[in-house]
């Protein structure tokens, strides 16, 4: 007999699911849990991390902040997952660019090279609250101008970390390898993220 029964549905009883991430990308990805959730982006923070943090934690410690932001009270039925994630080359973060200019001196300089790619994750309740790490390597091919300038002109990726999303056009063209999770490099290591949730049960 088939069975009809999500391995999850127990916790979409228990809470009300928040996504607090104003990105596209990791909507796309908790979706394919077959889980109801909200999206809250009501809760800015300043996301500014210690300047003696070691690089590898800055997601960890972004993604904390992220959830605590949501002040969960004694009753609360919310479970929450916020997210952070950085592209690392040599020790430097890089961030979102600010122009196009900046997205093509970015993509110059992965260009030919390998990063890592750190996804933090926290996943809370009131009773609960789990954060976790997840790292991809990305091997970069050799890239033209011509061929930078064109994905940066047609694809306009000024909301993602190091100037890049590996789903579009230039994953196709210029990404000869990645060593972990294909989806922590769009922004949610969905694999990880659903053993994870499996506790909350």
């Amino acid at each position: 007999m088939e069975n009809n029964h999500n391995p999850l549905s127990a916790l979409a009883e228990s809470y009300d699911i928040i996504l607090a991430s104003g990105s596209p990308r990791r909507r796309e990805l908790l979706s394919m849990l077959d889980l109801p959730f909200t999206v809250d982006v009501s809760h800015s923070v300043d996301e500014t991390y210690p300047a003696d943090l070691d690089v590898h934690e800055i997601p960890s410690y972004l993604s904390l902040l992220k959830a605590s932001a949501l002040d969960l009270r004694p009753d609360d039925r919310r479970l929450i997952i916020t997210a952070d994630t950085v592209v690392i080359l040599g020790n430097e973060v890089l961030g979102k660019p600010e122009d196009d200019a900046m997205a093509c001196d970015m993509l110059r300089r992965m260009a030919g090279r390998t990063q890592k790619v750190i996804t933090g994750v926290t996943v809370a309740t009131v009773k609960r609250s789990i954060t976790f790490a997840e790292l991809t390597t990305v091997e970069f091919a050799p890239l033209t101008d011509d061929e930078i300038e064109y994905y940066v002109s047609h694809y306009h990726p000024l909301d993602k970390a190091g100037a890049y999303g590996i789903q579009e056009w230039i994953g196709a063209a210029a990404i000869k390898r990645i060593d972990g999770s294909f989806y922590n490099v769009m922004g949610l290591p969905i694999h990880r993220l659903y053993t994870e949730l499996k506790k909350f049960l």
